[in-house]
């Protein structure tokens, strides 16, 4: 069995010994360092059937719609989830809250949220809290504290661990692209930050950047355009995997070798590096924190002890690893670590 499709009695001891109430949202994922209130045990404690609101900022690439897959699966081993109302903003702030208006009028028991903005949809996470309702935000930031719980991966983290290996493997200098995610959303921003924070100090300069909004088609558009106007970097840094995968094609379909790139957990980007003996790595940013935030929504109704902000932290896969996470067997859309059970994985990414 492949390493990211199983979790170990160790690692789930270390969980639990690490977690609130033994509340199980998702390996590695903790309690942030730091100040970190406590939500009481019983404070958001309601009999099922429960109803449910999960809202996502759209379905811009294959990321998004596992966490979809993994949220809903996690909602349906919960015989207390009476209805699960999903809804999709299509990256639009005005429409998610709209929805999320809606979720409150229709007076569901917690709402789930990966927020499309920083700020624009703060003021109503306020009013749902407000309103007694638990708000569980995750795999984005929010300029605003009145959420219930948090469910982070660090993304400074996971842009400096891309970078980290850039230093490494640049010896400290050159000049390199620099491909960001989706132009206003907070994990490209701070992702962006943390590859700032492994720069520092040393003589690697960013002769290009531009956005590629994690999708393949956007970023084949920019490497392309990139290898005309600014040819030959000796290294690349992809805030994403299908980025970092379409870069790789547009060296390939060119002819040239493909300089060091940072990449992410992504089935597809694991074929290509290994098929084409790049230098790179993966950063982890799992779809998986849907189903986290989801459990996390189902453990406050039962009213279980948590605190108000988690995060994780993860180690990058490294070329040593690539094997234990490559799934042949599996599409290219598949993203891990997954908490999807090997029957769903083979449904929905079988070949």
């Amino acid at each position: 069995m492949k390493k990211f499709l199983t979790m170990s009695t160790a690692a789930l001891a270390m969980f639990a010994s690490a977690s609130f109430a033994d509340v199980f949202l998702m390996d590695g994922m903790v309690p942030r360092d730091g100040e970190n209130r406590t939500i009481e045990a019983g404070a958001f404690h309601k009999d099922g059937p429960w109803k449910i609101g999960f809202s996502i900022w759209g379905f811009g690439n294959t990321w998004m719609i596992q966490m979809a897959e993994e949220a809903r699966h996690a909602a349906s081993t919960n015989k207390n989830v009476g209805d699960f109302i999903f809804t999709n903003a299509d990256s639009n702030p005005a429409k998610q809250i709209a929805d999320i208006e809606d979720m409150i009028a229709q007076g569901v028991d917690a709402i789930v949220i990966a927020p499309v903005s920083l700020s624009a949809v703060s003021p109503i996470i306020d009013k749902a809290t407000a309103a007694g309702i638990p708000v569980v935000v995750h795999s984005t930031a929010v300029d605003t504290d009145n959420y219930t719980v948090d469910i982070q991966g660090d993304p400074h983290h996971f842009g400096r661990v891309m970078g980290q290996f850039l230093v490494d493997e640049l010896d400290g200098k050159g000049n390199i692209w620099v491909l960001r995610g989706q132009a206003g959303v907070s994990e490209d921003l701070f992702r962006y930050e943390g590859l700032l924070m492994a720069l520092e100090g040393t003589d690697i300069t960013i002769s290009s950047e531009q956005h590629g909004d994690w999708a393949y088609d956007k970023g084949k558009q920019v490497c392309e355009s990139l290898a005309l106007s600014d040819p030959n970097p000796a290294g690349i840094w992809s805030s994403g995997a299908a980025m970092t995968h379409a870069c790789m094609d547009v060296f390939v379909e060119l002819g040239l070798p493909i300089p060091p790139i940072s990449g992410e957990g992504n089935n597809g980007f694991f074929k290509v590096w290994k098929a084409s003996g790049a230098k790179s790595m993966a950063a982890v940013f799992p779809p998986a924190q849907g189903a986290a935030a989801v459990r996390a929504a189902m453990a406050l109704l039962e009213g279980e002890e948590m605190v108000h902000r988690y995060v994780g932290q993860p180690d990058p896969i490294l070329q040593d690893q690539m094997d234990d996470y490559l799934r042949e067997d599996l599409n290219e859309n598949l993203w891990f670590p997954s908490s999807l059970p090997e029957e769903k994985l083979q449904e929905i990414y079988g070949k």
